[in-house]
């Protein structure tokens, strides 16, 4: 019997390579997209039944190309993990229009037009689990976010547009809504004073999404805020 299949995109070395191995170790083949295939196809040869593919999301040509290719390769798609993100800091006058663009495409553009590949199917068959990795700017516009906030909350907006139709097709599309600094070495040398309790594990990340993706029906998660428990609220 094949493998079901779960596409992570969005694949960096935190939380998209948490999610990679996460669903990989419970039975999943997966695919893992990100515009460059050095992380990823290391990844790959990590993970058996894994694939890398090089996609741009944002562009739909390619992100039709791409999930073309993992439907021929792999199988049709059950589980979709959206976490793509992008954005810069900085107020109305710091931001360029590009800025502002480039984080819509990214966030919520191509979170668009991968849901689009999937949907289908997924109705067809009756099940799936879409899910987006957001964040609180999402919620609020605060002084730095003018570029980051709008895209984050068109694409909370997308998430729950889709979840009312497709929820009764048996599809579950839920937003997990990440409040805290992840846990990488970067991070890690940038705030070098912060205590282990301040960062957000990629491991307990990927884990709390998939278990959106194993609860039953009739209790289905929407919106799941995830924070360190040290985290300002």
């Amino acid at each position: 019997m094949s493998k079901p299949v779960c596409v992570v995109v969005g694949v960096g070395p935190g939380n998209g390579a948490a999610l990679a191995r996460c669903f990989h170790r419970e039975g999943y083949a997966v695919a893992m997209l990100a515009r460059s295939t050095e992380l990823t196809a290391a990844l790959a040869r990590e993970l058996d039944g894994a694939r890398a593919y090089s996609c741009d999301v944002s562009d739909e040509a390619d992100a039709t190309r791409t999930f073309a290719a993992i439907a021929a390769d792999m199988g049709p798609v059950e589980v979709l993990v959206y976490n793509a993100g992008a954005g810069v800091w900085g107020t109305i006058e710091d931001v360029s229009a590009k800025d502002f663009e480039h984080a819509w495409r990214v966030n919520a553009l191509g979170a668009f037009l991968a849901a689009k590949q999937v949907v289908g199917p997924m109705k067809k068959a009756g099940r799936g689990s879409i899910v987006f990795i957001g964040a609180t700017a999402s919620r609020r516009g605060n002084v730095k976010t003018a570029a980051f906030a709008p895209a984050k909350a068109a694409q909370r907006s997308l998430a729950e547009s889709m979840a009312r139709p497709l929820w009764p097709a048996g599809v579950h599309v839920a937003l997990v809504v990440l409040d805290g600094v992840v846990d990488l070495p970067r991070t890690r040398k940038m705030l070098a004073d912060k205590p282990d309790s301040y960062f957000i594990k990629p491991d307990d990340v990927a884990a709390a999404v998939f278990s959106l993706t194993r609860q039953p029906r009739s209790v289905w998660t929407f919106e799941l805020e995830a924070r360190p428990f040290g985290e300002t609220w």
